[in-house]
């Protein structure tokens, strides 16, 4: 298993959170994103944080394991806090030619920063705790009242299980594409930035290719198990909503809804 990138990653434990259904969990997860992006200062999300952390320790996950798998999206935080630092007026607490650094920035870089951190933690969570056939499940079913205007419920389930399937893969491939280029003499490193642009090309362009040829082979698997898409499928094992799953909606739902009004 690649520790480096959790998203799209299933990790089978028998907890309480892996045993919810599939359709809670995503309606879950959906309140938690709002959540998240309607906290407004940092004790809620000192908050929000612990609500995360408690969900990590009932469903028996690897906490360091799962801080580790942060490590992919570091660019993209380093990115952001530094484009907000620079970009957002207000109170000036250094100045040095046209860079400009205010309180504001600063606070609002490291509200953007609380918030991918979070977001990132909570798509990771659902994906740890169900596997990508319930995931599949439970979004079609979600998605499903929306057949009678011939929305492709079922084929836009499909497509977003396979994809989080494929983001690990992804990344593995890039790892041994990324070392075989290394071995003859590929330099990813050293340079300024447009030095390492042009250095990713020779790794890109296998990427996308082997891609190419993943969907290929898919796509001729599923013809040759006679997939024809939703319509007629029956399943092994049905979802069905139990008491603790109502409760578990219920309630986490009410806690959610208390802290968009509170925090």
């Amino acid at each position: 298993m690649n520790d480096r990138v959790l998203l799209g990653q299933y990790m089978p434990r028998d907890s309480f959170v892996h045993h919810l259904d599939p359709r809670v969990k995503l309606v879950l997860t959906i309140l938690f994103m709002v959540l998240v992006f309607m906290v407004d200062h940092f004790v809620g999300y000192a908050v929000v944080l612990a609500f995360v952390l408690m969900v990590v320790a009932l469903a028996d996950l690897p906490l360091p394991k799962i801080i580790k798998g942060l490590k992919p999206i570091l660019t993209i935080l380093i990115f952001t806090t530094v484009l907000n630092i620079f970009t957002i007026r207000g109170q000036v607490l250094w100045q040095w030619g046209f860079l400009t650094v205010t309180k504001e920035g600063l606070v609002w870089a490291a509200f953007v920063a609380c918030r991918i951190v979070l977001l990132v933690l909570g798509t990771t969570l659902l994906s740890l705790t169900t596997s990508p056939l319930k995931l599949t499940d439970g979004l079609e079913s979600l998605l499903s009242p929306l057949k009678v205007v011939r929305f492709p419920a079922h084929e836009l389930a499909m497509m977003v299980s396979i994809a989080l399937r494929f983001i690990p893969t992804l990344f593995e491939e890039t790892d041994k594409i990324m070392k075989a280029q290394k071995a003859r003499g590929a330099d990813f490193e050293s340079g300024n930035i447009l030095d390492r642009a042009r250095a990713m090309i020779p790794l890109l362009v296998p990427l996308f290719l082997n891609s190419l040829d993943r969907a290929s082979e898919l796509g001729v698997a599923m013809e040759a198990r006679c997939y024809r898409g939703g319509e007629g499928r029956t399943r092994l094992n049905p979802l069905s909503m139990e008491k603790k799953d109502t409760l578990t909606l219920l309630g986490v739902t009410a806690l959610f809804i208390l802290g968009m009004v509170v925090l």
